[in-house]
């Protein structure tokens, strides 16, 4: 990209913001952003997995949901959701190995992107990178094993409680005292939801009107926020003062 560009401007100030670039120097940014090229996806499609396998996508505005889909049952379950300032299968840096992923576009997303190749050859060229880079694909191991573990020990209710809960903004409250409005999640459709959660729509569906009904959870204009944060988190930890009865059927 030519730095001249309006887009360019746009680019480096989004991506400072986030935890992979944030606190680089201007010349390492300008020196990794001059090999980008500019790229951008309408809402849903779903993009060939291959494609990953020769270019590094960076997400610049608009979010990405990467899902893994059993094709004999139709079933997906969200790996990973991603905003500005991620990169999308980033693991391919690493290794050549093909990965069995779906990324499908949430919103219109505007991205840019590069040659595997020479992504791998600027990292060599610029191991203080490392200290963004290795952080981060820490961090998306985490949240892998946070899925594993959501799935393997709790029931659809605290997983969803546990979902919500990750996404909630620190220290941002809505217009009412004590709202706390969500990152990323806050306007998905329940489908959405399940299939990170590992669920059907119609369970994740009850769960959240019953919360709702609560006090605990309100939506207003397409976007939900958190009314009750402790009473979230005491479904989180499965509290059982909320009784038997709440969870039957979640599984």
């Amino acid at each position: 990209m030519k730095r001249d560009m309006a887009y360019y401007t746009h680019c480096k100030n989004r991506l400072a913001r986030s935890p992979l670039f944030t606190g680089l120097s201007d010349e390492l940014m300008d020196d990794m952003l001059e090999m980008f090229r500019r790229d951008s996806w309408r809402r849903g499609v779903q993009l060939d997995p291959s494609l990953f396998q020769q270019r590094l996508f960076l997400l610049v505005d608009g979010r990405v949901e990467v899902t893994r889909i059993n094709p004999q049952t139709g079933r997906s379950i969200t790996l990973f959701l991603l905003g500005p300032g991620d990169g999308i299968d980033m693991i391919t840096l690493l290794n050549d190995r093909p990965h069995e992923m779906t990324p499908v576009a949430l919103d219109d997303v505007s991205l840019i992107s590069v040659p595997l190749g020479d992504a791998r050859a600027w990292l060599e060229k610029h191991p203080e990178f490392n200290r963004n880079f290795l952080p981060y694909l820490g961090e998306q191991m985490r949240k892998l094993e946070d899925l594993a573990t959501d799935l393997a020990l709790h029931d659809t209710m605290t997983r969803l409680a546990r979902l919500i809960l990750r996404h909630v903004k620190p220290c941002n409250s809505g217009p009412t005292t004590g709202e706390r409005s969500l990152h990323l999640i806050n306007d998905l459709h329940d489908e959405s939801l399940a299939r990170m959660v590992g669920s059907v729509r119609q369970v994740v569906n009850r769960h959240l009107q019953h919360w709702r009904k609560q006090g605990i959870l309100h939506k207003r204009h397409f976007q939900t926020v958190v009314t009750e944060l402790e009473s979230l988190q005491d479904y989180a930890d499965e509290s059982p003062t909320h009784g038997d009865t709440e969870k039957t059927g979640s599984q």
